[in-house]
């Protein structure tokens, strides 16, 4: 992966750069003709970023507002994260489960946001239905699998707080009845959240896509943004394709936003690598010896945790964080890790290797917790997912959308406050580092 894009150090995104080689693209026409016409001089409202958050606001602008939107891609639509994640649709975001945001917010709270991310996952069902989207949409059933018998016991305790205080209908399977799932030596116990599944975040994306043009967004690819002058009465903003003047900005970027762009967006939205592997179709055989069902998706208790899920047509994906930098990530030790993971995850694959390898940045927040919210110069922004974005970055399009044309928004942490800024901001690097050493330890010894 030579001259892999690093947001952390690059003051621009580069144009006219294909998807990212990967399982989702293979076999999918990587390039649409989205700007056909010339950037016009001016615009009403202009959303940049057409990933998943992007296409969702503007989609809602344009949809259920009536305001004319420009929507600004560097590449073509959903070149970053939304083409390059796992497919992972879970009922929530960030990292905080509801235990831990029941202890930092308190019941009420807690249940508010269960009931936010609810509505994520509807939001996900409701943009499918009405783009006719075929996301390739596997059984419901994910697991949070423990990795040693400490975890175990605190994912049935979790599971007891969690029917208790929210009625949310999770189950806690033992290590025995687990055998049934997946047949692992480091999987002690489960929980299952029976409302999350997988799906092929590219054919969502290109089905997103195309909704919003329907519905009359103007959408420019290949126009990356470079700089932004508020003018007092809108924003000037200088492209690669030329220069406009905008009412309204929404930044949809998350983890791709270039540096010095949004300094405050800069400051508290951390860039992580994540990194994937995808093995060939498994044989009847082997998926028997693994114990793996159709829709079968999992996740671990790990510090640095890896997730995994069997594919339509067998394949396993295996994905995990990665290097520190865009330019360390070419080093091959890193895929060989994934799949040194997976052999200790599942040994009945053991030699199996991988056919597909790719990365993509996250965007991570100070305190965990994404944030859809306002600078002090009147432009919006939706970000910190934290590598769980897949429903709640569509629902923060709809959030991004409604707040832009004066809607209140849920009393939720997530909508009242904007990003809080990491310390240190030159030396996030160096800390990254010493905490995944950390993690490491701390997943084989304390854990």
């Amino acid at each position: 992966m030579p001259n892999f894009y690093d947001p952390y150090v690059a003051t621009s995104l580069p144009t006219d750069v294909s998807y990212v080689s990967s399982y989702w693209t293979a076999n999918a026409i990587n390039s649409c003709d989205h700007n056909a016409a010339a950037l016009p001089e001016q615009a009403e409202i202009v959303v940049v970023g057409a990933g998943y958050t992007g296409l969702s606001c503007a989609y809602e602008l344009s949809q259920r507002y009536n305001r004319k939107v420009v929507l600004l891609e560097a590449n073509q639509p959903g070149w970053g994260c939304s083409s390059r994640n796992a497919g992972f649709v879970l009922r929530g975001t960030g990292r905080l489960g509801l235990s831990q945001l029941k202890a930092r917010f308190g019941l009420e709270q807690a249940q508010l946001f269960h009931q936010e991310y609810g509505l994520a996952l509807q939001r996900l069902k409701d943009l499918v239905a009405a783009g006719n989207i075929d996301c390739q949409a596997q059984t419901p059933g994910y697991l949070k699998i423990a990795h040693t018998v400490k975890q175990a016991q605190l994912l049935q305790q979790q599971a007891e707080r969690l029917q208790r205080d929210f009625a949310y209908a999770v189950s806690f399977l033992d290590q025995s009845a687990l055998q049934g799932c997946i047949n692992s030596p480091g999987a002690f116990g489960a929980l299952r959240l029976p409302d999350c599944y997988g799906i092929n975040p590219f054919l969502l994306l290109r089905g997103l896509a195309g909704l919003a043009e329907r519905s009359g967004v103007k959408v420019f690819a290949n126009t990356s943004l470079r700089a932004i002058n508020h003018t007092g009465a809108g924003y000037q903003l200088t492209t690669s394709a030329g220069s406009l003047h905008c009412e309204q900005l929404v930044l949809a970027t998350n983890a791709y936003t270039p540096k010095n762009i949004l300094p405050e967006l800069n400051r508290g939205c951390l860039p992580v690598l994540s990194s994937i592997i995808v093995t060939r179709p498994l044989t009847a055989s082997e998926l028997s010896a693994c114990g793996l069902t159709p829709g079968f998706m999992a996740m671990d208790t790990r510090a640095l945790k890896y997730y995994y899920r069997l594919l339509p047509d067998n394949r396993l994906l295996f994905g995990g964080r990665s290097a520190i930098s865009g330019a360390d990530l070419a080093k091959p030790q890193y895929p060989a890790q994934l799949r040194q993971a997976l052999w200790q995850t599942l040994p009945a694959l053991q030699g199996i290797d991988y056919q597909y390898h790719w990365a993509g940045w996250v965007g991570v927040s100070y305190d965990d917790l994404p944030r859809v919210a306002q600078t002090s110069e009147g432009i919006y922004y939706a970000a910190g997912y934290c590598g769980s974005g897949v429903s709640y970055s569509l629902l923060a399009g709809q959030r991004l959308a409604e707040k832009l044309m004066g809607e209140t928004l849920p009393p939720l942490p997530l909508y009242q406050s904007p990003l809080q800024p990491f310390p240190f901001t030159r030396g996030r690097r160096l800390a990254q580092y010493a905490y995944y050493q950390w993690a490491q330890f701390a997943d084989r010894f304390l854990s």
